[in-house]
């Protein structure tokens, strides 16, 4: 390889590393993110949630080096070819895995729910007498290895849409309206109608087992009884 050969290739590499740096800014914005169609009602979701405040790569880009070449570079890189040279998924489609550290970075208080004093309990979790194991939840989730945590019950918390006049969105089967019948307002058998209608009894439904239990499905399993009757069905 002659001198110029190796002039140019620098030259190549430093255009290029600069040209990155400039776009790391611009593509870390939500609005850039909305600019693609698909994205577009998700980027809209995300402006009347309770996350409204966190940038979507806060949560969809996992920290540290490879993070960053896998979740941004190598997935926004595919996202891009799929967009201008393949089929995109349709938005009511579109699933994507948050790893949990991600959520806990913020949220790890909540992995203390069943171990502090009802009294020392966040607001909403002690409005409804929450006192169920998330890190049992967690390390349940990890020994079965199927990549579940966090966003296995929480997975409409951005991007889904409260129902029946909910504030906030809300893992269904907790509040005593859920009695009432919901059709959520996506085609049949997509990915977001599926999640808008799953609950906590698609495990604790009396017949799995876990470590030798079956998992219960009586609400005071996880909730005190008398909150019960106020704020469960």
């Amino acid at each position: 390889m002659n001198r110029r050969t190796v002039i140019v290739l620098l030259v190549a590499v430093v255009v290029l590393g600069l040209a990155g740096t400039a776009a790391i800014p611009v593509t870390n914005h939500p609005e850039f993110c909305g600019s693609c169609h698909t994205i577009r009602p998700s980027v809209d979701s995300w402006k009347t949630s309770s996350h409204k405040d966190v940038t979507c790569v806060a949560c969809h880009v996992r920290p540290g080096l490879q993070g960053f070449l896998e979740d941004k570079v190598y997935a926004g890189l595919k996202d891009v070819a799929i967009t201008w040279f393949g089929t995109p998924t349709e938005p009511h489609d579109l699933q994507a895995h948050i790893d949990s550290n991600v959520c806990l970075g913020c949220h790890r208080a909540i992995l203390r729910v069943s171990e502090v004093s009802t009294r020392d309990l966040p607001k909403p979790v002690k409005d409804v007498g929450l006192i169920m194991s998330h890190r049992k939840h967690m390390d349940a989730f990890e020994k079965r290895g199927q990549r579940e945590g966090c966003t296995t019950c929480h997975a409409r918390v951005v991007h889904g849409k409260p129902v029946k006049g909910y504030p906030i969105v809300l893992p269904r089967g907790h509040v005593k309206l859920d009695m009432q019948p919901y059709h959520p307002d996506y085609p049949e058998s997509s990915a977001l109608w599926k999640s808008s209608l799953a609950d906590c009894v698609r495990c604790h439904d009396n017949k799995t087992s876990y470590e030798g239990r079956v998992l219960s499905k009586e609400c005071e399993v996880c909730h005190l009884p008398d909150k019960i009757g106020d704020f469960l069905f």
